[in-house]
């Protein structure tokens, strides 16, 4: 049965090889009438970062940087989306407060007491998405005061995937306005202000 299939032949893995990862290659420069799949990070395309919900603080943090975003999806055992986490929960009032609450230490902290519960996640349908423009998500994200806005794909069984995210900063960076690195985040106003020059 095998005899129309020679075997391939194997080599040896060379030291300092890396592993294929998805690649989604964004716009370097959009208009606010660019579709707006133009600044989606797509999940189809590039790896979701995720964490547990039992998971340290201090480990999301380091992972988001490790990572270089500003959002983790806080996944439950069989990766089933539960929550959300921020680099402003993370570094804003939210650990402080719980730690007074709760009396405990910092390091105490997990993901599970800051996060954002996907019973609170407002998210945006894909095939709203697919129609719009990029001016559609910088009005969105600047009516809800956020720096992110989760989309969803729904099947035709009603089943909702998380399917990408978009990102103030990233939209920021592909509409060519400078963000300083010493800004946590750059405001859709200041963003409009920027452009309007």
């Amino acid at each position: 049965m095998l005899r129309d299939y020679p075997a391939l032949t194997y080599s040896m893995l060379r030291a300092g090889a890396g592993y294929a990862q998805p690649s989604q290659s964004l716009p370097e420069k959009v208009t606010l009438d660019d579709p707006a799949l133009q600044v989606l990070t797509d999940f189809q395309r590039v790896t979701a970062i995720i964490i547990l919900a039992g998971d340290t603080l201090d480990e999301a943090n380091r992972r988001m940087i490790q990572r270089g975003v500003r959002l983790l999806l806080v996944v439950d055992q069989d990766r089933k989306v539960v929550g959300v986490i921020t680099a402003n929960d993370i570094l804003g009032e939210k650990p402080l407060q719980t730690i007074v609450q709760r009396g405990i230490r910092r390091e105490e902290l997990l993901v599970r007491d800051i996060m954002t519960s996907q019973a609170r996640l407002e998210v945006l349908n894909l095939a709203d998405v697919r129609v719009a423009k990029v001016g559609h998500i910088v009005a969105t994200l600047k009516k809800s005061g956020r720096q992110h806005a989760m989309v969803v794909e729904v099947n035709d069984a009603g089943r909702q995937t998380v399917r990408g995210v978009f990102s103030a900063t990233q939209i920021a960076r592909q509409l060519g306005v400078t963000i300083q690195t010493s800004q946590v985040a750059m405001t859709f106003s200041e963003i409009e202000a920027t452009l309007a020059r």
